[in-house]
């Protein structure tokens, strides 16, 4: 289904293929942040993006690399997909604070201060105790800021994503989670946290990882679209926008890189449980970039105008990239 306005779908970590770039395409998907890295330090990373421009060089027709919120507008004129680059873990910039500006002149637009267990910038959401950002972590705010590397706090702590916000002179981002009050998953996030993000002109996607929504895989699209409404009631819809973390056609040994890394011999299960084991299966009406279009109606359903559900589909975020993305005036 192709779209009259333009979709972005700020993250997504696929088993990347021909056949998911077609769907990106027949889907109308403008742009898309990919997860370019969990764990993998700064070498392995480069081996990613070399990875990525083989795919740009096969598949020139369908996927390109994005650096700036004009690619958004090109894909969008030209029927392609505009491919950005985030990292869920610090892990690319090892202990080197200058290794920030390299990555985001590599194409890095966005990265997570922390997984899901403490980093060396701050604290994940499944650790015990929460003491805030670190003295490193308040420097590469700072550089992070200064070049234009998006703060993402998806996967941290509620007083590590309090200060993240606090100490950042520019608005950051939670790219994909879902409200606490929805469904109390330890990856979604507090009120205060969503208060706090938007007021300070951040931007929040919403996930349709089963895990973290309300139901599971068995979760309908009036429930999720309700969500967004009442979100939308508390922060405002300018302020939303969609991260599905679409983890297509991956096998669940991926589930253990994602989660394991190389801290632990033993299954870390993420969400407290072994019967979280391997992927859960998408919600029917959300299986793939072909699909984006069921969101669009089930927005509608609840009461969005036709401006706030533009807004939702992509061009909050397009807006954000416009004003993300290069130097600190």
């Amino acid at each position: 289904m192709a779209h009259s306005s333009i979709v972005i779908d700020n993250l997504q970590y696929a088993n990347w293929s021909e056949k998911i770039f077609r769907q990106m395409q027949d889907g109308g998907v403008s742009a898309v942040h990919v997860t370019i890295a969990y764990h993998e330090l700064f070498r392995e990373t480069v081996l990613n993006f070399e990875a990525w421009n083989r795919y740009f060089e096969l598949y020139p027709d369908l996927i390109f690399p994005g650096f700036t919120g004009d690619d958004v507008r090109r894909a969008k004129e030209e029927g392609r997909t505009a491919i950005f680059f985030g990292f869920q873990n610090p892990s690319p910039m090892e202990d080197d604070l200058g290794l920030i500006e390299i990555l985001h002149r590599l194409g890095g637009r966005f990265m997570q201060l922390s997984y899901n267990n403490q980093s060396l910038l701050a604290t994940g959401c499944y650790e015990a105790e929460d003491p805030g950002i670190t003295r490193f972590g308040r420097e590469a705010i700072a550089e992070m800021n200064r070049v234009g590397m998006v703060i993402d706090m998806s996967h941290s702590a509620e007083r590590s994503t309090l200060e993240a916000i606090e100490m950042s002179s520019r608005p950051i981002s939670i790219t994909h989670a879902n409200p606490h009050v929805w469904h109390p998953a330890l990856r979604n996030k507090s009120h205060t946290v969503l208060k706090k993000l938007t007021d300070a002109g951040g931007l929040f996607g919403f996930s349709l990882y089963p895990h973290h929504l309300k139901d599971g895989s068995d979760c309908t699209l009036e429930s999720f679209s309700q969500a967004i409404a009442d979100a939308a009631e508390l922060y405002g819809a300018e302020h939303i926008g969609i991260g599905s973390d679409l983890c297509q056609d991956q096998p669940d040994s991926v589930v253990t890189w994602m989660r394991n890394g190389r801290w632990t011999k033993m299954l870390d299960y993420g969400e407290g449980s072994a019967d979280n084991a391997g992927f859960p299966l998408q919600p029917r009406w959300f299986e793939n970039n072909l699909h984006f279009g069921n969101i669009e109606s089930g927005l509608k359903a609840v009461g969005f105008h036709a401006q706030e559900i533009d807004g939702i589909m992509g061009k909050n975020w397009l807006r954000f990239y416009d004003t993300s993305f290069g130097p600190q005036d």
